[in-house]
């Protein structure tokens, strides 16, 4: 059994913001986590992950994004590019050597933009339920009028979460800046080889998204697995044996 975590450490930016983060020791290549939207890393898969590491020796890292969990920000204020900023920050002072990127949802667009900035780092990713371009196909283009028309106007707009009591926030800032980070209009340059675990139940991410995200790589060694009753969080018992097993034939 792995140790109970500890307090989380601090890095802090040279802004001044800081990221909350927990890093286990051991050999590589390391795992780092990257969640989701208004997600934090004390959730189940992350959790799971650092057991995974622990039982095999490995070298894991997860951390709470820009204006998540216990790292500081103003949500009103988070972008795409805040985030993906975090996802270097911690890979170039953080980790050593080769590293392996799972990434769940949003975090998976924030997985593939980390292998876009730091290639050399990033021996192979899994993404599950990966959302490329979630703020412009998942998020803006799903909006029905009135609702675009009250984010453009007020700044914001508050929408319930099937995941908890709060509400998603969806900020104008959030929508306008992703549209500097979109990769699925064109092939995406990444080689390395990838997985894709893929909920075909997922109310978030259409199952789709994957075949067309695994298109538009450029490398070959590429697969996806497509879970027929499979939610958008796969994080039953099942499902995160599935993540093991990959994570074990990846390594």
């Amino acid at each position: 059994m792995p140790d109970e975590p500890g307090p989380a450490a601090i890095l802090t930016r040279a802004d001044g913001a800081t990221i909350a983060y927990r890093a286990r020791a051991g050999t590589g290549p390391g795992i780092v986590f990257l969640g989701g939207f208004m997600s934090d890393m004390n959730g189940t898969k992350a959790n799971f992950l650092d057991a995974y590491a622990a039982a095999r020796g490995r070298a894991f890292l997860r951390f709470d994004a820009y204006a998540h969990g216990a790292s500081s920000g103003d949500f009103n204020i988070a972008t795409v590019g805040r985030w993906r900023g975090d996802a270097a920050a911690i890979l170039d002072q953080l980790t050593e050597g080769p590293q392996i990127l799972v990434g769940s949802s949003l975090g998976g667009w924030i997985m593939l933009l980390a292998a876009l900035d730091r290639p050399a780092r990033i021996t192979a990713l899994v993404g599950i339920a990966a959302a490329p371009d979630a703020t412009e196909a998942l998020m803006w283009r799903q909006f029905p009028p009135e609702t675009q028309t009250r984010l453009m106007r007020d700044g914001h707009v508050d929408l319930p979460s099937q995941y908890g009591e709060l509400p998603y926030r969806f900020t104008r800032t959030l929508i306008e800046e992703g549209r500097h980070h979109l990769v699925m209009n064109a092939p995406v340059p990444i080689a390395c080889p990838v997985r894709l675990l893929q909920g075909m139940q997922d109310p978030d991410v259409p199952w789709r998204t994957a075949l067309d995200l695994a298109d538009r790589l450029a490398g070959t060694d590429v697969a996806v697995t497509l879970v027929k009753d499979g939610d958008h969080r796969l994080s039953r018992p099942r499902d995160l044996d599935l993540l093991a097993r990959t994570l074990d034939a990846l390594s």
